[in-house]
């Protein structure tokens, strides 16, 4: 009687262990970091490095006219960017070359043009970057969405090297 009670028992703990087994599923995965992804067989979604700009490591703004393309660096590598831009139109051409930050104005008005230029930042003579519409081209300037104008105006200050590349 004894062997058959200790039997008995030994069938309900297999029973309840099997039963815990099944019914606990898988284990949650440890974030990899405060608010990351912790679904167990998920890949890992880590940023990778930002992609350098094409510009030298003094560029602190840089543009590429044959993409319309601009970036904001800090020793070469990428803080802000790609972000799209629009430039001079034929017979208004941007010119490429390496430019000094001269002045910025937050709400210019040109008086060539007669049009708005808000977070300008002149680089080349009465040539800026500034907010404008990005699917037509320019009197010269560097026409920008308004995150990217905004961030260019904040983020280069006089003195720094803007550098326009073909």
């Amino acid at each position: 009687m004894t062997n058959n009670r200790s039997r008995g028992r030994a069938a309900i703990l297999a029973g309840v262990a099997a039963a815990t087994v099944v019914t606990a599923g898988p284990a949650a995965a440890a974030p990899l970091w405060p608010g990351g992804p912790d679904i167990p067989g998920a890949p890992a979604i880590v940023p990778g490095p930002p992609t350098p700009g094409p510009c030298s490591a003094a560029a602190r703004g840089c543009l590429r006219l044959s993409d319309d393309t601009a970036w904001l660096m800090d020793n070469g590598k990428t803080v802000f960017g790609p972000t799209p831009i629009s430039h001079g139109r034929p017979g208004y051409e941007s010119h490429p070359g390496v430019f000094h930050v001269a002045f910025k104005d937050i709400y210019h008005w040109s008086t060539m043009h007669n049009a708005e230029m808000r977070y300008a930042v002149f680089f080349d003579g009465d040539i800026a970057t500034h907010i404008g519409p990005i699917d037509e081209q320019s009197h010269g300037c560097i026409r920008m969405t308004p995150d990217g104008a905004r961030e260019f105006f904040n983020y280069l200050q006089p003195g720094d090297i803007i550098e326009v590349l073909p």
